[in-house]
């Protein structure tokens, strides 16, 4: 049996794994949460983001599902209405501040503040072995740079709690630094994003910078940047970065204000922004983010998961 026959075997045998601990349900012991406990999902109107929902919503958690689009939105509510779910739907485009702000304070007057945060939402324009990056600017402001900064405007929201209040950032294995494909190449960029200790958000910025600088005058392709999806894959290598980032400003918290943020990777799920040409299921996809929100061990932060297993950045 070759490398890849082996590879996609442990991979099958993981998701039956999967399979079968999404059958299991949760003990009382477990349960932290009761109908009291707000979720935040952005671009939950679709895919992995509308599975999130469904699943939060059927363990019993109050869900906030947002989209960009009401239409898009209210219509995802009516569907998880006829399967017996009640949801509430707010709008929310995570590009707009004056959207972000109104939010907020619907947010406030409402719930008085949320205990999970999933930021979903994302967008990508390349399909099979495509590798354009005339989108990159707007993929790197929705992926990176929104998510960015519903974490700051939820950051002060997030209701004191014994568990600790969690943020899930969807990510993906496209960015990871040190993987042995699809890496930056530049050694010491790679270095210094990988020092949890001296990592910045101007690190950050300056990297995104740089590539979009280089996207508008056309050196990209020779600037050391991941092969595939390359647009895509900086994005999630940015998320993933300030995952880490945010862990270790927010590791300061006193007890019961603590806040723990994670990321992880759905796998390669047949959504539409795969072109629904994906392994996985969109219920095995959105797993690995609902156990991160609702994990009632010791509570874990600044990490990478896949399959419900911590993986390298």
């Amino acid at each position: 049996m070759g490398k890849k026959e082996k590879a996609k075997e442990r991979r099958e045998k993981r998701l039956q794994e999967i399979q079968h601990l999404m059958t299991v349900p949760y003990s009382d012991d477990q349960r932290w949460w009761s109908k009291e406990t707000v979720a935040v999902v952005t671009g939950g109107n679709r895919g992995i983001g509308l599975e999130i929902c469904r699943q939060l919503a059927a363990h019993g958690v109050t869900v906030i599902l947002t989209s960009r689009d009401p239409g898009a939105g209210l219509e995802s509510i009516k569907f998880l209405s006829e399967v017996g779910l009640s949801l509430i739907y707010h709008q929310l485009d995570i590009l707009d501040s004056s959207s972000i702000n109104r939010f907020i304070e619907w947010l406030k007057e409402n719930y008085g503040g949320l205990d999970i945060l999933v930021n979903n939402a994302g967008i990508n324009f390349n399909l099979g072995s495509d590798n354009s990056v005339e989108n990159a600017r707007k993929v790197v402001e929705t992926n990176y740079y929104g998510t960015k900064s519903m974490i700051e405007a939820m950051i002060p929201l997030m209701k004191p709690s014994v568990v600790g209040a969690r943020i899930v950032n969807v990510s993906s294995r496209l960015g990871r630094l040190n993987g042995r494909r699809n890496r930056i190449s530049n050694a010491a960029l790679r270095e210094q994003l990988s020092d949890v200790e001296s990592l910045s958000e101007e690190l950050i910025d300056t990297a995104l910078s740089t590539f979009l600088r280089q996207v508008d005058d056309g050196t990209w392709a020779s600037g050391g940047w991941p092969q595939v999806y390359t647009d895509y894959s900086l994005s999630k290598l940015a998320v993933n970065a300030y995952t880490r980032l945010m862990a270790r400003k927010l590791s300061d918290c006193r007890e019961h204000e603590k806040i723990f943020v994670n990321c992880y990777c759905p796998g390669w799920v047949k959504t539409a922004l795969t072109g629904y040409a994906g392994n996985n299921t969109v219920e095995e996809g959105a797993d690995t983010g609902v156990w991160l929100a609702l994990l009632s061990d010791q509570p874990i932060t600044g990490k990478f998961f896949a399959e419900r297993r911590e993986i390298n950045f």
